[in-house]
């Protein structure tokens, strides 16, 4: 069973259309649940208002590699949400679901293609985050059916 583990949103773009300039200053606002909006995105999240159909509606990314990156590159205070991704999972091969069709808390959605990570990695991430997480960046999808997504609940909380 796939696990949300952290679950964020933006209502702005920082490096989407930045080129040549400074990042954005969007938040990302850590979420306990999204909606997913079937054909659109996240409600409230930045790309939910581009031409229904888009690639990039939701954005998964493994907490394992993060780890990884984390270790191996030296970044110890690098934090998930500078990646810009939405969903956090761990124990999941998400490039073996590209081309694939899944569900998650009973939201259907199909695996489009790897997150690629952009320029902007490096310097939202930390140095040689983009070059490390090449073939690994996560996995954009569509949001087959409307539904919620929540984070998985902590041992001991309520």
């Amino acid at each position: 069973m796939m696990c949300i583990e952290l679950l964020f949103i933006s209502p702005g773009h920082n490096f989407v259309g930045h080129h040549g300039g400074p990042p954005g200053e969007h938040p990302l606002l850590l979420m306990e649940q999204v909606e997913c909006v079937a054909g659109r995105g996240l409600r409230g999240d930045r790309y939910c208002e581009r031409e229904a159909g888009h690639k990039g509606q939701i954005t998964f990314f493994s907490l394992d590699v993060f780890d990884a990156l984390r270790r191996e590159m030296n970044l110890p205070d690098a934090r998930p949400q500078a990646t810009r991704r939405n969903a956090f999972m761990r124990g999941v091969d998400l490039n073996s679901l590209i081309g694939k069709q899944f569900e998650i808390q009973g939201v259907r959605f199909e695996g489009v293609e790897e997150s690629k990570p952009c320029n902007w990695m490096n310097l939202a991430v930390g140095p040689g985050a983009r070059e490390w997480l090449q073939g690994r960046g996560g996995l954009r999808c569509r949001i087959l059916s409307d539904g919620v997504l929540r984070v998985r609940p902590r041992p001991g909380s309520d």
